[in-house]
């Protein structure tokens, strides 16, 4: 009954599915992984591992580990058959991907844990993970409408005041990763240059530059088109009101239906930006990393 880890397969898509169906069956929130499983598979590559804990050829866990860049590793969908918990089988699938994700160059492996989510926190805490930082969404609807203040799409200003802002040291330089929805990695002066050109990129200007942000990309969700931006930081609630009414803006210009902007999860930009009602979320999601410089 010990089980081993393996490359997930297509034809594990019925046992993931049952014990994916009731994640979180004391919340409406219904789990995406029954949705995305094949995908994954069909996916996994160089840069992509999906794995499961396999026990007389049935899947009881998953969990899925991406590269994101020369040295950040991102996982995922860490999940295990609720018959089959408290038997180290969530260990054993993140060893393995620890080890993957070293092969391939990775110093540090981070994931994403809902704070609601004790459960899951206390997994990632037992299987090497720390927390590091914490975040919060902000939702405003498309709409037109001109800033306060001067809002530029100039890369470089939009750099220098990153480097030097409060939320880069609240996020530990993360933003949202412009090639993989849902996963964070450090935001560089190439990745935003990149950005200004592919997607877009502001700058709030009064005497100096006072906020920035960065859309990373436009995703199709289950029944609309949304616009995703990969942080949003500004000085006061003057140029947070200008940058959030900017990507409301830019989001209508687009023909988003919908907006997500990451916030650092500090008790000013959530209060800045519930004064200028960018409909923040609930609740914090947080950041946990594993450091995978040391022994294996």
């Amino acid at each position: 009954m010990n089980g081993t880890v393996r490359q997930a397969r297509e034809d594990d898509d019925e046992a993931v599915a049952a014990f994916t169906a009731d994640t979180w069956d004391d919340r409406e929130q219904r789990d995406y992984i029954p949705d995305v499983f094949r995908d994954w598979v069909a996916g996994d590559g160089p840069d992509q591992r999906t794995v499961v804990a396999d026990i007389d050829g049935r899947a009881v866990g998953l969990c899925q580990a991406l590269v994101l860049t020369d040295h950040e590793a991102w996982l995922q969908g860490m999940r295990v058959d609720p018959d089959h918990r408290r038997a180290g089988l969530g260990l054993r699938m993140v060893d393995a991907l620890f080890e993957w994700a070293r092969d391939r160059g990775a110093t540090v492996a981070r994931n994403m844990v809902f704070s609601w989510n004790d459960a899951g926190l206390g997994q990632s805490i037992a299987a090497g993970f720390e927390p590091v930082t914490s975040f919060r969404w902000a939702e405003p609807t498309p709409r037109e409408g001109t800033p306060s203040e001067t809002v530029d799409p100039d890369p470089a200003a939009a750099w220098d005041y990153w480097t030097d802002s409060d939320a880069r040291t609240a996020l530990r330089g993360l933003a949202l990763d412009a090639g993989h929805s849902w996963a964070l990695s450090e935001l560089t002066r190439d990745a935003l240059h990149d950005l200004a050109d592919e997607q877009r990129v502001f700058a709030v200007r009064r005497d100096g530059t006072c906020g920035m942000a960065c859309r990373v990309r436009t995703a199709a969700g289950a029944d609309e088109r949304i616009a995703e931006y990969g942080v949003a930081a500004w000085d006061d609630a003057d140029a947070a009101d200008a940058l959030v009414t900017a990507i409301r803006d830019d989001a209508a210009a687009i023909g988003a239906d919908a907006v997500r902007i990451l916030l650092p999860e500090t008790p000013r930009h959530v209060g800045q930006a519930a004064f200028v009602r960018a409909d923040t979320d609930d609740s914090p999601t947080f950041v946990t990393a594993a450091d995978l410089t040391g022994e294996e």
